[in-house]
């Protein structure tokens, strides 16, 4: 699959990344790339975020362990099947780019 672009300023919350949790393995590669000041977190979820009147605002959301308050560069992974993926601004009015890839699938472009 084409890598999935998030682009955020300061403390916006990006759209929703809805990876296929059906591919076995799932992996997932995750890249934020920082311009100026920002604090960032990339969480994921669980819940079924097709369901009828979902709402990521409510959603429960988990911070991941290695990109959770960051203000750098960095890059990591998610080895195991989420429902949705997303990053966060928490303070600063920098951007932060999220580039997410998953394996698999087939080689789709």
């Amino acid at each position: 699959m084409r890598p999935a672009r998030f682009l955020i300023v300061g403390t916006q919350t990006s759209g929703l990344y809805v990876p296929d949790h059906y591919i076995s393995p799932m992996n997932v590669a995750l890249s934020v790339r920082v311009t100026g000041t920002i604090n960032y977190t990339v969480q994921y979820t669980f819940d079924d975020v097709f369901a009828a009147g979902y709402s990521p605002g409510a959603g429960n959301w988990v911070n991941h362990p290695s990109l959770t308050t960051q203000t750098t560069t960095l890059d990591s992974n998610i080895a195991y099947p989420v429902t949705a993926i997303r990053i966060v601004g928490n303070s600063g009015s920098g951007t932060a780019l999220l580039t997410i890839i998953q394996a698999g699938g087939g080689g789709r472009s």
